[in-house]
């Protein structure tokens, strides 16, 4: 078990997407990333560093670890509510800024109506634009999972996600009372699957909201081995978005509670 939380460690998506976050509170994040391998050199660093978009370049002048990405939530997170040209500007300024990765939620408000040529175009623009300034950007789209009511509607946003191009699809943005469930989990896994028999083309699993435990970790990555099997399980194609879970982590591993981050 041990072997798992070891291998999550790197696999996550560190998190602060808080109302009270400033630059001096992302900076002593980035910082803790830098020395980690001072206090423990024997674990993995985090795949990224997730933060809003306009704290993009914070991160990029502070972060010294060039294996470590810097994410945003961009697309007006978390609720997707604003005109398409502002959502572009903002993603499009934050990957200039640095980041090579955007986690975008989906256009609930078109998707729910049935508007799905609407939603997927959202995607479908967003990613152009923001490859336009760096081809190699990851693009993440949010499903919110947990305001999608069966498992139809998670099965078509992860096929319409896909679709329109998406890198990864991610259950949840966390700022909603149901977030991430091993149920929406499978069920996405079982579209990428399809997904990639259909086309070839492997797309990432970032399961985000409610996961803080080393258990929690367990469960998502079992999921993930299950029916993707062992080639998903590295950090260009299963990613966890977690605030709380790196430290419960450390804590299993070590013994000891531990509160680095």
């Amino acid at each position: 078990m041990k072997e798992i939380y070891k291998e999550v460690l790197g696999l996550i998506d560190l998190t602060s997407l808080n109302v009270t976050d400033t630059p001096k509170s992302i900076e002593a994040m980035v910082r803790k990333v830098n020395g980690f391998h001072k206090v423990y050199p024997q674990y993995p660093l985090p795949a990224s560093i997730c933060v809003y978009p306009n704290f993009a370049p914070v991160v990029k002048a502070a972060l010294e670890e060039p294996e470590v990405h810097i994410t945003v939530v961009g697309g007006c997170f978390p609720a997707s509510q604003s005109p398409l040209e502002v959502k572009v500007l903002e993603c499009t300024t934050a990957v200039a800024q640095g980041a090579n990765e955007v986690d975008i939620v989906l256009a609930l408000n078109a998707f729910l109506e049935g508007r799905c040529d609407e939603a997927k175009r959202e995607i479908v623009e967003i990613g152009k634009a923001v490859r336009a300034v760096n081809p190699s950007v990851h693009l993440k789209v949010i499903l919110e999972t947990g305001a999608l009511k069966d498992s139809k509607l998670i099965e078509d946003a992860s096929w319409l996600a896909m679709e329109g191009g998406a890198d990864f699809i991610k259950t949840s943005t966390g700022k909603i009372a149901v977030s991430a469930t091993p149920e929406a989990a499978r069920i996405m896994c079982e579209c990428i699957k399809a997904f990639y028999a259909k086309t070839g083309r492997k797309v990432g699993f970032k399961p985000a909201g409610g996961i803080s435990t080393a258990e929690d970790a367990v469960v998502y990555y079992n999921i993930v081995k299950e029916i993707l099997g062992q080639e998903w399980l590295n950090k260009g194609l299963f990613r966890f978005g977690a605030s709380r879970m790196a430290n419960n982590l450390l804590t299993a591993l070590e013994g000891t509670e531990v509160k680095y981050y």
